[in-house]
């Protein structure tokens, strides 16, 4: 099996331009088109983490933080990232990361956290903004069937929880085929007229390309009429943070202990104590402050992140519990989303989970 494979397989599941415009997810160092003899997970790329898949014979590792986030002008050893670079390439080892984009993804790190929680009813904090797209093409009725499922296959028509969403009337359209042509119908030199239905579906714009091209493959006509707008519209299949309910509401204490236990949490940071019930749950994995006035405008309880700082607290005494369990903590279990993809689709691989723990903050 190729590296490349299990690299489709992961961009499937979490494609990267949903990754946030800072981010530098995707392939970090080496060939894809080497066979793959391992595959280690990993929330952080290190010294040791490299060293542990050497030992354990992996040529792959896939971190959810990327190892490369800035521009390198000399490789010379001089921290811990160049020598991990310097190291992998020595070695002949592929390092991949799967960062924002997953955090974006539907059941992605978000949902993964939620998960660990016990929350049900889940849906994105704040859903993707500008990135859907309108596309509108005319199909004689013979293709109409054919074409529209085409596009579905490429990626279209997708609605919340709905799939093969598209809009469809009854027109009549008109052309005049010039010399050299080869019309589907009608005859050259002449003026047709056509009964055609326009057909309406929306997609992501990183699908583009392939909606383009499966209409061109599926349609009758050697010059398809199409549109493509911009859409305004928010995307409900990705966003930032995760909203959701617990099936029985728990008091502030009784969950916070839970959250510290079941994130294994050193020391977990929390505002004022103020007597409510905890149902509603917000969330984001991570630096997820940002998404703190979008869980007080969900009309959540309790909003729960990685890592805040001091002056954000201020002014939430009463309105809202915010939970700080750490960075490392919260995504912690990302590692767990690759070993299912993996698992699933390449049964065969050897996949490893790390046992390095590489979260650098440390509790007395």
């Amino acid at each position: 099996m190729k590296i490349k494979e299990i690299v489709s397989a992961l961009e499937r599941f979490a494609p990267l331009p949903l990754q946030d415009g800072f981010d530098n997810a995707g392939l970090q160092i080496g060939l894809t088109d080497a066979e793959t003899t391992g595959a280690l997970l990993c929330l952080d790329v290190t010294e040791a983490v490299v060293d542990e898949a050497i030992a354990l014979g992996c040529n792959l590792i896939i971190s959810h933080h990327p190892l490369i986030f800035k521009g390198y002008k000399s490789f010379t050893g001089k921290d811990y990232v160049e020598r991990c670079i310097m190291k992998a390439i020595k070695n002949d080892m592929v390092i991949y990361s799967a960062h924002t984009n997953l955090d974006n993804a539907q059941g992605g790190v978000n949902y993964k956290i939620a998960e660990k929680i016990g929350l049900k009813n889940l849906r994105f904090l704040s859903e993707k903004e500008d990135m859907l797209l309108k596309l509108v093409t005319f199909v004689p009725e013979s293709h109409v069937e054919v074409v529209r499922e085409a596009l579905f296959n490429a990626g279209c028509g997708h609605i919340g929880n709905y799939d093969s969403c598209s809009y469809s009337v009854k027109g009549e359209g008109t052309f005049r085929a010039g010399e050299g042509t080869n019309p589907y119908c009608g005859k050259v030199g002449e003026l047709h007229q056509e009964t055609e239905l326009r057909i309406e579906t929306i997609l992501p714009s990183f699908k583009k390309s392939a909606a383009v091209k499966a209409l061109m493959n599926a349609h009758p006509y050697e010059e398809p009429a199409f549109d493509i707008y911009p859409l305004k519209n928010s995307w409900a299949q990705a966003g930032s943070g995760i909203v959701g309910e617990l099936e029985v509401a728990e008091t502030e204490l009784d969950f916070l202990k839970r959250i510290k236990k079941t994130f294994e949490v050193g020391c977990l940071k929390h505002n004022k104590l103020s007597g409510r019930l905890i149902q509603k749950v917000a969330l984001c994995g991570g630096s997820g402050a940002f998404l703190l006035p979008n869980a007080i405008a969900a009309d959540a309880d309790v909003f729960i992140t990685g890592e805040m700082k001091y002056h954000e607290y201020f002014g939430h005494e009463s309105g809202i519990l915010i939970a700080e369990i750490g960075h490392y903590e919260s995504e912690q279990y990302t590692k767990e989303i690759f070993y299912s993809i993996i698992e699933k689709q390449f049964p065969n691989i050897d996949v490893y989970i790390s046992k390095v723990n590489t979260n650098p903050i440390k509790y007395l």
